[in-house]
């Protein structure tokens, strides 16, 4: 200690005409005592004033530069220690260092400028301010080839400065990318893959510069899929793992690098991971195979390399994610799932699987989980079989295996991602299937359900397809006792709601629906209709310039079938509609137009 205190005065009061040999021997002593107790030294060299000696032994001629730039690298693995190094002015010199050719200068330097930066906002700013990450996006890129231990514990020193200087810091990271760091990365990647700590340091670069979309784009004109998927292929350690997926991952969002990963093979080692984790249940295995199978799922989402996996259905890779649905993993029953809601995107994809008896093995795997079932597995079931029930010619077949049955099971579901997803499949399943539509709409516990759900604020999008499948049911089934079952389970008041939604096709779906109403049962309805102010909310519509003309010309039917009702004629006739159809005529919709005239008609002979 007392030779420590002894140092720190001879420091401070050191002068140009100090000899370097005694200079040295302070130098010493401080990173002695720094090796013993870094803490506890680096609280008394910044009590101690020392810190601002430094700026000016920091020169490219002194031979103790070196020493004095690793004195600053340790003190600075202290948080406590990085505003005091930038308020001591130690950025400027430092970063003006990096422009020597002595190795061991500029890897000491590299070491003080990355810690400074760890975690420090001023560090970071300090070393932008002074440009010190052009100077070492240079030196990274001439190096990159050398394959020397020296060189590679530069670059290694080099790559971990430029990762605490942007880690976590969009402006930053940007900066790098403009600067192209990237493909010079890449390409070090490769060269030096046999290279366990710079491979580290590369990917851990990747991984805080991968999040940004701008990255995405310049890591698609590289070859890091290859590089990656060749990396991926020799580890056996799980951290190592997960440190390349946790690269891959926010690389696969990009539709082109997928394609990419997907040539590369990465599918043949996520499924190999799969094979051999999905009995164990060690922690680690657990993770990778979570880890491997999502990456599969979010692979899928990209258009070519879907379809690529596709391979007409006869792919090995779709034929293995098959296999999945049955599975006892849950998590492997979800990415199954998952994965044919991704191939089924095109009606070709959904033909065939339909054609190929995919529904019935999601129809079982729907079965295993009714009773207090995984509800991320139930969604994903139900988003494939929604998917599926799109194209005209899978309906009929779906309905025939049963499976509006089987999705109804999950009605008691107070899941609303479940309700969601069951109401939209079996509004698919219904849409144009009159006989479906009809036998749906008289099941009153559904149509009470869709009620209830219609009233789901909370939930916008249940509340939303439960109005459509409630419309839905009525304009496919044109059904007299769908309409009764509706009246009965108070649906007409959603209905009319629904015409005021800010979606025309909503609005359009529901004034479609209230015209079968009122042609087909106005009698029964025209009470509830009243209620709802139906006839109030036709006026505003066709009174709203901003309404689109086919809700114009639907409102326009609609009143002329209430005619029929003298209770609703009454506040037609009460509403001046007249002059509301008249201005129509001249609308510039030809349809709009001919239907005021007609509209115009038959208020006239009414009134």
């Amino acid at each position: 200690a007392d030779n420590l205190s002894d140092a720190l005065k001879k420091l401070k009061i050191t002068t140009s005409d100090s000899t370097a040999d005694s200079l040295e021997g302070c130098l010493d002593c401080l990173l002695q005592a720094l090796a013993q107790n870094n803490m506890e030294t680096s609280e008394k060299i910044q009590k101690s004033g020392v810190l601002q000696v430094f700026a000016s032994l920091l020169t490219p001629q002194s031979s103790c530069t070196a020493k004095v730039a690793n004195i600053i690298a340790e003190v600075a693995r202290n948080e406590f220690m990085r505003n005091p190094c930038v308020d001591a002015g130690l950025v400027p010199p430092l970063v003006q260092l990096l422009n020597c050719k002595d190795q061991e200068v500029l890897l000491q330097t590299g070491r003080a400028l990355g810690n400074i930066c760890y975690d420090s906002h001023e560090g970071r700013n300090a070393v932008d301010h002074a440009g010190g990450a052009h100077i070492v996006v240079d030196h990274i890129r001439s190096l990159c080839s050398k394959t020397d231990p020296a060189s590679e514990k530069l670059l290694t020193v080099f790559c971990g400065m430029l990762m605490n200087y942007s880690n976590e810091n969009d402006t930053l990271q940007s900066q790098l990318i403009s600067m192209g760091v990237i493909p010079t990365l890449v390409k070090l990647l490769g060269i030096h893959c046999q290279n366990a700590a710079l491979t580290e340091m590369c990917l851990v670069a990747f991984g805080n510069l991968a999040e940004l979309e701008s990255s995405k784009e310049q890591f698609a004109y590289t070859n890091i899929a290859e590089e990656l998927v060749k990396l991926f292929k020799k580890q056996i350690e799980h951290d190592k793992k997960e440190m390349i997926f946790e690269v891959l991952a926010p690389l696969a969002e990009n539709d082109v690098i997928k394609l990419q990963l997907v040539e590369a093979g990465l599918v043949e080692c996520l499924l190999e991971i799969v094979q051999k984790t999905v009995d164990s249940d060690k922690e680690d295995d657990i993770a990778e195979l979570k880890t491997a199978s999502d990456l599969m799922v979010l692979l899928l989402l990209g258009d070519e390399s879907m379809q690529k996996l596709f391979e007409g259905g006869r792919g090995s890779v779709f034929q293995r994610v098959l296999s999945w649905i049955p599975s006892n993993s849950h998590q492997l029953q979800l990415a199954g799932a998952l994965a044919i809601a991704n191939f089924a995107r095109n009606d070709g994809n959904c033909i065939h699987m339909v054609d190929n008896g995919i529904v019935q093995k999601l129809m079982d795997l729907l079965d295993r989980h009714v009773e207090d079932g995984n509800v991320t597995v139930q969604h994903a079931a139900l988003s494939a079989l929604r998917n599926l029930a799109i194209p005209v010619v899978n309906k009929a077949k779906m309905l025939s295996a049963g499976v509006a049955e089987a999705v109804l099971k999950f009605l008691r579901s107070e899941m609303p991602p479940v309700q969601f997803k069951l109401l939209g499949t079996l509004r698919m399943l219904i849409d144009a299937q009159a006989e479906a539509a009809e036998q749906l709409g008289k099941n009153v516990k559904l149509v009470e359900r869709l009620v209830e759900w219609c009233e789901a604020k909370d939930h916008a999008g249940v509340m939303g397809e439960s109005n459509r499948l409630l419309s839905a049911l009525i304009r496919h089934s044109k059904s007299k006792d769908v309409i009764r079952t509706v009246v009965q389970s108070g649906g007409i008041k959603h209905l009319v709601t629904m015409a005021t939604s800010e979606h025309v096709i909503m609005q359009n779906e529901a004034l479609v629906a209230l015209a079968l109403i009122a042609a087909l049962e106005l009698v029964t309805a025209e009470k509830d209709l009243e209620n709802a102010q139906l006839v109030q909310i036709l006026h505003r519509l066709l009174s709203d310039d901003r309404s689109a003309p086919e809700i114009k010309y639907n409102s326009m039917v609609l009143i002329c079938a209430l005619t029929g009702s003298e209770l609703l004629q009454k506040e037609v006739q009460s509403m001046a509609f007249l002059e509301v159809v008249s201005k129509l005529r001249s609308h510039e919709n030809k349809t709009v137009a001919q239907q005021a005239s007609l509209t115009e008609q038959r208020l006239a002979v009414e009134s």
